[in-house]
């Protein structure tokens, strides 16, 4: 009789959740990465507005580092432009020049030296910079001098490896130059927003110049 009444009184096995409960409470991946994704690409010849350059883990204190290729040429940075929009890239050049990694700029009429050359000064521009900022605008179309620097530029790295960085203002899309056409361009409408991408994209071309060494030395 002992026994029996211990049988009635055994208590129930707790309910165990069925698999397809666990598996509705479990997490799932967000697909929101893989849409901002989408909408961050674009392609050659199209804007980078919406996209953001990735800088890669050099660390600016290794891009300023004394033995750095940085300093292999005089200039980080050199500004194409035309005479109508010196008060923009003033501004830009400021915001460059007073990042923390101090980029050096050069503007023309700021920068050259008085009774050289134009040809001269515009050639050795190029080529003692690191990278090129071709501000695109409708005086930069009309001026013979900018798109002859252009040429400069695009003759020194033709591949267009990060070095060239069009910079539309004002300008149609239809009328954006066809010798850029396979190079990326950012398009001007939030100032602050545009100068924060010119600056990263010069410092990720910086960064991996600084890689590409440091990997040449090992």
């Amino acid at each position: 009789a002992g026994w029996f009444r211990r049988l009635l009184h055994k208590p129930k096995p707790s309910s165990v959740e069925s698999p397809k409960s666990s598996h509705s409470a479990s997490s799932s991946p967000s697909s929101s990465s893989s849409s901002s994704a989408k909408s961050s690409s674009s392609s050659p010849g199209m804007s980078l507005a919406s996209s953001s350059i990735s800088l890669s883990p050099v660390s600016a204190v290794d891009i300023s580092a004394s033995d750095s290729p940085r300093w292999d040429k005089s200039y980080d940075v050199c500004i194409c432009h035309s005479e109508g929009d010196v008060e923009l890239v003033s501004e830009l050049a400021s915001y460059l020049e007073g990042q923390p990694e101090s980029f050096r700029c050069f503007l023309q009429l700021r920068d050259a030296v008085a009774g050289s050359a134009v040809v001269t000064e515009l050639c050795d521009a190029v080529q003692n910079s690191h990278c090129w900022v071709m501000l695109i605008t409708p005086g930069f179309l009309q001026d013979p001098w900018c798109r002859y620097q252009m040429h400069q530029a695009l003759a020194e790295a033709p591949m267009a490896n990060g070095r060239t960085i069009p910079v539309l203002k004002d300008v149609d899309r239809k009328d954006y130059p066809r010798e850029l056409r396979n190079i990326y361009y950012i398009y001007m409408v939030l100032k602050e927003k545009s100068f924060r991408q010119i600056r990263d994209t010069v410092m990720h071309y910086l960064q991996e110049l600084c890689r590409s060494s440091t990997k040449r030395i090992e």
